[in-house]
């Protein structure tokens, strides 16, 4: 059966993978409110496509830090990717670079920075978790720079685990074949077994509760990688995060997997947005799975998006042709709804071309003729 959109994946992954390993990747936090929101709320906002323009040729290129792409369409981090697929991050970075796009690396990444940076050419960013440790992070910040990695994506919104209840019933730990490759050399690449979710237990011992604005500004002293704050959903944040040397943000509330009841990130956008005043680009990342989600979220003001379970759910069912089929899939929605909204180029997505809940309803006056 062809696969026609990115959804399906999903389905064909539940089927493939053990229920731990599933159940990781697709829940979200408590009463999984949010985890739905972030798709719900794509839902409400609505076209306003504008018609008889020439859109014979349609430009999706971007450029993202300096870095030119082919779609303003990237990968999000996602942890552990080998319990996908035995390739894991391998063939995830193989698709990326095929498709001439942007893969972050996650922190918790079951192949290291070497490893990745070895499959070849392509434009990478890594995700970082501060540890308690902090020799640790500068070791892994050095290591990622000397692989070639362009940006650091600093998580924020986890001084502490989110309560994801199949982790805690399933008795979540990573596979005793594989490892956190990062940190295999500094042992603490393994997770202990434990009586509720081992990641948690992880997070609680090893990930630093004090994390806090400083140390925005202490990362910026230690690489001259620039930095993306990955978990903002307010503007207040946008503002703080601004003032703390940010290069870019990311609009992100994990995927759902920390704090039921936050809005969709797709809510938060526009506020983000008018804090940022253009200053620095801001991204976002929760609940893309259409190409018309993209444009949404362009119109709304984002420079570009990541997909997260789209590319483990692909990796799981296909491997690395999975993940190059979803950034096909994803690539030819946004072109088409691009087209049929008059829209020829990125710059010419604009507020414009979209309706919310929020918006005033628009009744036009009719020319006197």
């Amino acid at each position: 059966m062809e696969i026609t959109n990115v959804s399906e994946y999903e389905a064909i992954a539940k089927e493939k993978l053990p229920k731990m390993i599933f159940d990781y990747y697709a829940s979200g936090a408590e009463d999984q409110w949010t985890l739905k929101e972030n798709r719900n709320a794509f839902s409400r906002i609505l076209f306003r496509p504008r018609i008889l323009i020439d859109v014979s040729k349609i430009d999706m290129t971007t450029t993202i830090l300096g870095f030119k792409i082919s779609m303003p369409i990237m990968i999000a981090p996602t942890a552990m990717q080998k319990m996908a697929h035995p390739e894991g991050e391998y063939a995830t970075a193989r698709a990326a670079s095929a498709a001439n796009t942007i893969m972050t690396l996650s922190s918790w990444a079951t192949s290291s920075v070497e490893e990745v940076a070895s499959t070849g050419p392509g434009i990478r960013f890594f995700q970082l978790y501060v540890y308690k440790d902090r020799k640790v992070v500068e070791q892994l910040v050095r290591r990622a720079e000397r692989a070639g990695f362009k940006a650091i994506a600093l998580t924020v919104d986890t001084p502490r685990l989110g309560r994801r209840e199949a982790d805690i019933k399933n008795r979540f730990t990573l596979p005793p074949f594989l490892t956190l490759k990062n940190f295999e050399g500094l042992d603490l690449g393994q997770m202990e077994k434990t009586s509720d979710s081992g990641l948690a237990s992880y997070v609680a011992g090893q990930i630093d509760r004090t994390l806090s604005w400083k140390d925005v500004q202490w990362l910026q002293t230690i690489t001259k990688m620039p930095i993306l704050v990955k978990g903002v959903v307010t503007a207040e944040d946008t503002r703080l995060a601004i003032q703390a040397g940010a290069a870019g943000i990311i609009v992100s509330n994990h995927g759902a997997r920390q704090l039921d009841y936050a809005p969709a990130t797709i809510s938060c956008l526009e506020e983000v947005v008018k804090a940022a005043q253009g200053r620095v680009p801001v991204f976002l990342d929760g609940g893309v799975r259409r190409g018309t989600d993209v444009f949404k979220a362009l119109a709304l003001g984002a420079s570009g998006i990541f997909i997260g379970r789209p590319v483990v759910f692909s990796l799981a069912a296909e491997g690395e042709a999975g993940v190059r089929k979803v950034l096909q899939m994803l690539r030819d929605e946004f072109e088409l709804t691009m087209a049929l909204s008059g829209c020829r180029s990125l710059k010419e997505i604009t507020r414009s071309h979209i309706v919310t809940e929020y918006d005033q309803p628009r009744i036009a006056i009719a020319p006197r003729l």
